[in-house]
Order: C-alpha cells, then structure tokens, then sequence
C-alpha cells in the first residue's frame, strides 16, 4: 500500500472526525482537503462514505449505554418509547427531502457561491440565536416532546443546502426552540445516528461498484482516524458547551465562507460535483 495515500487518508479521517459534529460543515472541509490532497476523484467519495460511518461509529459507542438502555426499555419504559419517537419525527423531513430533492441540490446549489453564502448566513444565524435571551424549556433530552423534535428535524432539512452543516442547524434549532445548551447538543449527536447511517447506506448502494477489496487498508486507516478524532470531539464539545457559546464557530464559518469564494476565483479548489 503507497504510504502517500495512506497519509492521505489520515489526514481526511481526521478532517471527518473534527468536523463532523461540530456547527462548520464537514463536507466543506472534506471538499477542501480532498482538493488540497488530490483525492477528489470517485474513489475519494466512496471513501467519504466510508469514514463518516466510522463518525457515526464514534457517537454510537460514546453513547452506547444509553442507546442499549432505550432498546431494552422499549417494550416497557415510556420515557425509551418517548425518546424513540422523537427521532423518528425528527428524522423524517431530512429524509423526505433528501430522497426527493438530493439530485437537484447537487446540480444548482454545490457551487462556490451558495456554499459561501451557506457558511456565512449561518454564521449570521449563530450570531442572532446566541444574542437572544431564550429561557430554558427543556433540561434535558428525555424532556422533549414530539413537536419539538419535527421542529428541530426540520431544522436539520436546512442542512440539506450544502455549507449549511447538519450539527449546526440542529444545535442551533435546539437552541432557538428552548433546549438547554447541553440537551441541544445532545439531541444533535443522536440524531446524527439514524440520519448518517441512512445517508450512508443511500450512497453505498449508489456507489456500491466503487468498492473494491484493494481498498480496504486505506478504508481501515481514514476509519480509525475518523473514529478517534470523532470521538474526541464529541466529548470535547459537551465540555465546551457547558461554558461558552457558538459565537466561536460563527466567526471560523465567516472567515471560512470568503475562503471558499477566493479558493475558487484563484482556481484552488473544485467546487463541483458530478
């Protein structure tokens, strides 16, 4: 195995794993640094498939009790059933949407305009919602109601438009919609499950003859660093919010959107997709 690719694929498991869960889009990173690393091309999308599962990985085993404590209760506990459901109701609009506009979001939005416009009017959106006094409604996820998770599962359809990130719009939902800082924060990283992991088998099966069994040690290294930098940030984003705002991440988007608009005028990085 060519040592270069391996180190390549390194450096994106780890641009996966800190981007994923954080307010900044990872598939704008993940564009950037597979431009930057010359790994763009159609194995370079089968293997952003791969490591966000290893992503998804992460949260599942940081949160391993608490998910195998709802599978149990469910026969039996209102509050596993009550948990259940709100991601249920909170997957479905992503995943509506997805299935029906995906193709067309590809074609007309993946552009280095609307991606810039996307990080920055985010940013923006960050910037207002932190400036709002919004009391607190809800403590913790188990408080939540239905009709609060469709909210904040619409939410994350707005992260459909690329540069907008999936984390950010549901944090920042959860926020605006009376969710403590933790509760939102939380409720994003259990969403992420079902959402990446249908998004993941959707774009498998698209580009299951891209798999090939040569392959599988460049999947396993992106995956690990996936994996260990996703867990990390996981946690370390808990922490984090427990004490300061978003306003951090508004200001990164901003200084991250006017380099998407100069990367493309200069000719540094494709923004297309095929």
């Amino acid at each position: 195995m060519d040592l270069l690719l391996l180190a390549k694929a390194a450096i994106l498991g780890i641009v996966e794993g800190l981007t994923e869960f954080l307010p900044v889009s990872s598939t704008g990173h993940l564009i950037v640094a597979g431009s930057l690393l010359n790994f763009n091309d159609e194995k370079g999308k089968v293997f952003e498939i791969v490591i966000q599962f290893a992503a998804i990985l992460a949260v599942c085993w940081e949160y391993r009790t608490r998910i195998l404590s709802v599978i149990r209760g469910l026969p039996h506990d209102p509050k596993a059933r009550q948990f259940t459901l709100n991601l249920v109701v909170a997957f479905l609009p992503a995943a509506f949407l997805g299935l029906l506009l995906a193709s067309r979001i590809k074609a007309h939005l993946f552009a280095p305009v609307p991606v810039a416009m996307a990080f920055i009017l985010g940013a923006f959106v960050i910037l207002w919602i932190e400036s709002r006094k919004q009391p607190v409604l809800v403590d913790q996820v188990d408080d939540m109601d239905w009709q609060t998770a469709l909210k904040i599962g619409c939410c994350q359809a707005v992260a459909l438009i690329p540069g907008t990130s999936r984390s950010g719009a549901t944090i920042m939902g959860g926020l605006y919609f009376g969710l403590s800082r933790t509760a939102a924060t939380e409720f994003s990283f259990f969403l992420a499950i079902p959402t990446l992991f249908a998004a993941t088998l959707h774009e498998l099966v698209k580009y299951h003859q891209l798999l090939h069994r040569a392959d599988l040690g460049l999947f396993a290294v992106g995956s690990l660093f996936s994996f260990v930098f996703a867990f990390i940030t996981v946690r370390a984003l808990l922490r984090y919010v427990s004490r300061h705002s978003f306003n951090f991440f508004a200001g990164y988007r901003i200084l991250f959107g006017f380099m998407v608009l100069i990367s493309s005028a200069m000719g540094w990085i494709n923004w297309s997709v095929d």
